[in-house]
């Protein structure tokens, strides 16, 4: 079975379990344009042609950036493209990363994602927590979530998801509306969410990993690279191919900003990982 047949359900749509994501797609740190920026359109455009239908954004990717090369290579958009994004962020002119609350601020990040991406109505919004810029920490989210049920129901975003969230507070959330998916730090060596993906899977609610290869910092170890190297593949290959094989609610979301790196990503999903590579693999986890 190839990548674009294992399909699991965001929202109401049935998305191909490899996506991609589009951070990178914007300049250092994740700032400004890209240095290519014909380079970055044929990125989206081979993914899309490759069946890739699940793109994940936000408007504070750049900030704007990102989004507008989106609707500049795909608009108008494919009938079966589910595009997500996040807010809760905003960029200060040094490239920081602020917290961005408040109803006002909330709206209006839907309404610069909608704008810059060519839409009437997102897909999914995920809320992304702020309590900590490092990782999930505990803080009710009731208020925001307020704000996000009113703009749905104003028909600007179909369905709602969280980022950097604490498992407390998705079971807070759920008892507020129905939650589309979960978007947190998770990898072959970062496994706190264990627990989490298991549980949401139980309920048929995807979980994303961000940074699925470590992200700033790339998954380093002997175990992955000998694996890699029984199967005439990459480490990034297998450990996403390890993702796709450790709970079926996983949807992969691999940024790159490169068509041949796109490429292999992709392939990743035609691995098959033995139960024995499995085992190995399993124990690389730091937690």
């Amino acid at each position: 079975m190839s990548y674009h047949e294992m399909t699991y359900s965001l929202g109401d749509r049935q998305v191909a379990r490899l996506g991609y994501g589009a951070m990178q797609l914007a300049g250092p740190h994740v700032f400004g344009p890209p240095a290519d920026e014909a380079r970055a359109l044929q990125v989206l455009r081979g993914a899309v042609a490759s069946g890739v239908n699940h793109i994940d954004t936000s408007d504070f990717y750049g900030p704007h950036i990102t989004n507008q090369l989106i609707k500049k290579a795909l608009h108008p958009y494919a009938d079966d493209l589910v595009i997500v994004t996040k807010i809760g962020a905003r960029r200060d002119e040094h490239a920081n990363w602020l917290p961005a609350f408040s109803a006002a601020e909330l709206t209006r990040a839907v309404e610069d994602n909608l704008r810059n991406l060519g839409l009437e109505t997102i897909d999914v919004v995920n809320l992304r927590a702020m309590f900590d810029t490092h990782g999930p920490a505990e803080g009710s989210l009731e208020a925001e979530l307020e704000t996000l049920i009113a703009l749905r129901e104003r028909g600007l975003i179909r369905h709602i998801g969280l980022s950097n969230v604490t498992a407390k507070q998705v079971v807070d959330a759920q008892a507020l509306t129905t939650i589309a998916c979960v978007q947190n730090l998770y990898n072959i060596a970062n496994r706190q969410d264990e627990a989490l993906i298991h549980h949401l899977a139980a309920q048929g609610i995807p979980y994303v990993p961000f940074f699925p290869l470590g992200g700033f910092s790339p998954l380093q170890s002997e175990q992955l690279n000998d694996v890699a190297k029984e199967l005439n593949a990459t480490p990034m290959q297998v450990a996403l191919a390890w993702l796709l094989q450790h709970s079926p609610n996983i949807l992969l979301i691999p940024g790159t900003s490169s068509p041949e790196h796109l490429q292999q990503n992709l392939a990743s999903g035609a691995l098959r990982l033995s139960p024995t590579a499995i085992a190995r693999l399993d124990a690389i986890s730091q937690h």
